[in-house]
């Protein structure tokens, strides 16, 4: 995505602002190649997760751009939330690109499987998602690798930059956990020579990420805690920084979190042992009769 004063898209981004019209085009162009091997319909079915699993592709793309469209302080996190999430984007097309090529020429029956007289056939064909070829005639999906529906729920876009980048470094995180587990479950030099790129980026985007939360405290716009700009004066300040052991045991205590300076500089941890209840047991009324809960005994 370029904007106004950037320069066009370099091939492998989605969409792009020109100058003139500030509207979203399509580039053709992949940012890198998703083409494998051979096809595979089980794998295809893997790899419906990183693309409408809640930590996806589909999920930081819009997650990115929607968070961009909602900031509102213009400059470079506005650009960095546009640009990342435009080149994640291009990213769900390459998937929905190698799912597609993955499904090419996979077996539609158990029979026509077991015609070809080779066993690993018919486990491929027993581990796909029928709904690829009925559904989407032969297609990716925005679902998860058991079918469950993208949802728009996944993405946060709170307007706090510090809350929202917090978030990101996980969604990368966990993205990236996701497609090293599904390099070990390919031997396609196609589909591993993609993952090894989508593992490159998820590198650099978690690194990003960290970087813009030091930036943005460098710039003085947000500190910890999340939101900064509440008074800590409104708050129980006794509980700010105590850590309670819920658990048996006492090894919790060997935490840093249970001792030592807090890391947002503005207090010191302590440690209690066991919870220590601060009201007593609540006691409700009885509630409105015309929604007929169960009343208490005696009424």
């Amino acid at each position: 995505m370029t904007r106004p004063g950037h320069r066009d898209g370099y091939p492998g981004t989605v969409c792009h602002f020109y100058q003139e019209d500030t509207v979203f085009s399509h580039v053709k162009d992949l940012q890198f190649e998703a083409k494998p091997d051979a096809p595979d319909a089980a794998f295809a079915r893997r790899l419906q997760e990183v693309l409408g699993g809640k930590w996806g592709e589909m999920t930081v793309a819009n997650q990115y751009l929607f968070q961009g469209w909602s900031c509102r302080l213009p400059g470079k996190y506005k650009d960095l939330l546009l640009d990342v999430g435009t080149e994640e984007m291009g990213h769900v097309e390459m998937i929905c690109t190698m799912i597609a090529r993955l499904l090419d020429s996979a077996p539609l029956s158990l029979q026509e499987a077991a015609a070809e007289d080779n066993p690993m056939l018919t486990a491929i064909y027993s581990g796909s998602n029928p709904a690829h070829f009925i559904h989407s005639g032969g297609g990716p999906l925005p679902v998860d690798s058991s079918g469950v529906p993208w949802n728009g729920a996944f993405i946060t876009a709170s307007g706090n930059l510090l809350a929202d980048f917090h978030l990101n470094v996980t969604a990368e995180a966990q993205g990236r956990l996701q497609v090293a587990r599904l390099f070990h479950m390919t031997d396609d030099p196609g589909v591993k020579q993609m993952l090894r790129f989508l593992l490159a980026r998820d590198t650099m985007h978690q690194n990003m990420w960290l970087a813009a939360i030091e930036q943005l405290k460098d710039d003085g716009l947000e500190e910890m805690p999340v939101p900064e700009a509440f008074p800590d004066a409104e708050q129980e300040n006794q509980f700010a920084y105590q850590y309670i052991n819920f658990s048996a045991g006492e090894e919790a205590a060997e935490g840093r979190w249970a001792a030592g300076p807090s890391p947002d500089g503005k207090g010191q941890f302590s440690y209690q042992a066991s919870p220590t209840a601060h009201a007593e047991a609540p006691v409700l009324p009885p509630g409105d009769p015309r929604l007929h809960s169960t009343p208490p005994s005696g009424t």
